[in-house]
């Protein structure tokens, strides 16, 4: 394994391998840049198949936070945290004693949050070790799930205005995969304004809920990306735009919560010349740090509603910069958030 020549390495300030014999715990902590502040980022809790998968995550996700935070106008920068396990047999309360023990030994530099795997009640058990945690019930923001889904409703207004010239989502078709916390939120706001679903999840009575509360149509995992739909929102696990999965996606839109939804920086060119709209990732998903970034004494839940809301105008001129430009809009946010983190050195 190397860390410097690896193909997410990007330059990232600090790579920590945790270990604590007694716990079993085994994580990495990557923080990517810190220029704007303390990197702030969630702890993901996956089965990892070996340990290059999880380095590679965490440098990808990592980076992702700091161009988020950027593009959302956050005073923090990137980072984020992987701990190797089942999330459904190797939780302990011990295990997150020792993880919040390493976030303390990194002196704030790295604040942690959930992410997929990790509740906010597993947060809240290292809330007890370490004073470096975000999206706790005491900090007002709680869980950030809501406000993620918020900002990907919003991202996919601004996607169909673009794209398909529609002010309303009434009768715009949504494929959405993925019914966890986030996806069942969407649905939610989707259902609300008229739009059609398919959906689908590993799953099935998170299929079942989903068909009965918001009239959705149900397809099997492996089928979504085929679905004829207006707009297709990844909403589980990343990479899902792939060499595999290009030939056979029929939305006209890419825009869901999912982080890293191209497998390779080449698929962001690859939907552009198809001419399928993606809306980039940390910018679309930005909804749950927000929420996140107004927690402490003064939180007030209609700010942090309004900043989520600015998702909306933060992709209409990335889709705009890439049309004028004639680049894919992965490549307009990168230049976007690089340009706004360039601008905070500059004024440093």
């Amino acid at each position: 394994m190397t860390i410097f020549a690896h193909r997410e390495f990007d330059g990232h300030e600090e790579v920590v391998f945790c270990h604590d014999k007694t716990s079993g715990l085994k994580a990495i902590v990557a923080i990517h840049n810190t220029r704007r502040g303390p990197s702030l980022g969630g702890c993901r809790m996956w089965p990892y198949a070996n340990e290059d998968e999880a380095l590679t995550d965490v440098l990808r996700l990592s980076k992702g936070m700091t161009y988020k935070s950027a593009l959302a106008d956050l005073p923090y920068g990137g980072g984020k945290s992987v701990i190797i396990g089942d999330s459904h047999r190797d939780k302990s309360d011990a295990l997150f004693r020792a993880m919040a023990g390493f976030v303390e030994s990194l002196g704030g530099r790295y604040i942690i949050a959930e992410d997929v795997g990790v509740t906010q009640a597993d947060v809240e058990i290292m809330q007890h070790h370490t004073g470096h945690v975000a999206g706790t019930r005491s900090g007002g923001a709680g869980d950030p799930s809501p406000s993620t889904a918020y900002g990907v409703y919003m991202g996919i207004k601004a996607a169909v205005a673009h794209r398909l010239g529609k002010d309303s989502l009434q009768g715009i078709h949504v494929a959405v995969q993925g019914l966890g916390q986030v996806g069942s939120h969407l649905c939610g706001y989707l259902h609300r304004d008229g739009a059609r679903l398919t959906v689908t999840d590993i799953d099935p009575s998170a299929i079942s809920r989903a068909e009965a509360a918001f009239e959705a149509q149900s397809v099997s995992p492996d089928a979504i990306v085929t679905v004829q739909a207006d707009v297709f929102a990844p909403c589980a696990l990343g990479a899902v735009i792939d060499d595999d999965s290009l030939p056979q996606l029929k939305a006209a839109i890419v825009a869901g919560s999912a982080n890293n939804q191209l497998a390779e920086a080449r698929h962001g060119v690859e939907l552009a010349k198809r001419g399928v709209l993606y809306a980039p990732d940390y910018v679309i998903n930005a909804g749950g740090v927000i929420n996140i970034s107004h927690e402490g004494p003064g939180y007030k839940k209609s700010e942090a509603e309004r900043h989520v809301a600015r998702i909306y105008e933060t992709l209409r001129e990335i889709f705009r910069r890439a049309e004028a430009e004639g680049i894919p809009t992965s490549q307009a946010a990168d230049a976007l958030a690089l340009e706004r983190l360039n601008s905070v050195s500059a004024a440093a």
